[in-house]
């Protein structure tokens, strides 16, 4: 007769139950429930944006390099997905709209041409690459010690994000006109959640 917890991933319980048990004050609860709610609606539309995009471009030259971003993307929401129920933290009401929007803003941006999905690869991760070195100094000055496993997360993950930024560019996303659709990316991107 084989028992319960034969197979059971003790670790995973043990990490889980004392994340969840440990006392912290309400200043950091507040901190890690915004960090981790932002991050996971951020990966969530970048992983989105990446799927419309590859709807269209698939079977082009950047189809490849859309593809790699997109499995980055999604191992860093996964990575927040674990994190959120870790950490007692509840995801923003807002996701359905947030992934409609980042799937049309990818469909719309591919079916400009490649050069506008990788503009607007560039506008996206500048704002995010930003975004996380606001958190990670935050992060510092609040307890590094406490959020160290949190530290080096967001910091692989801005290392990640950065590299589609310099990848955009790299395949000629400056090379959309400026005008309308660069006025689009920008706008849009000050709609992500900060």
């Amino acid at each position: 007769m084989t028992h319960w917890f034969v197979g059971f991933p003790w670790i995973l319980l043990v990490f889980c139950y004392s994340s969840m048990t440990r006392r912290i004050s309400s200043r950091t609860k507040a901190l890690l429930d915004r960090l981790i709610r932002v991050d996971h609606a951020g990966e969530l539309g970048a992983k989105c944006i990446y799927e419309g995009q590859l709807a269209v471009l698939k079977n082009t030259k950047s189809g490849p390099i859309l593809e790699h971003m997109l499995e980055q993307e999604k191992h860093h929401l996964k990575t927040f997905e674990a994190l959120i129920p870790m950490n007692r933290v509840r995801p923003t009401a807002l996701l359905p709209i947030f992934r409609v929007g980042a799937y049309a803003l990818g469909v719309a941006t591919g079916l400009l041409g490649e050069k506008s999905a990788m503009a607007c690869t560039v506008a996206v991760e500048s704002v995010v690459g930003n975004h996380y070195n606001d958190q990670i100094r935050e992060l510092l000055q609040a307890d590094p010690k406490a959020h160290a496993e949190l530290l080096e997360i967001l910091k692989q993950f801005r290392d990640e994000e950065m590299e589609h930024h310099d990848t955009g560019l790299a395949n000629e996303a400056e090379m959309v006109r400026y005008g309308f659709d660069n006025l689009m990316l920008d706008n849009m991107c000050l709609l992500l959640p900060t």
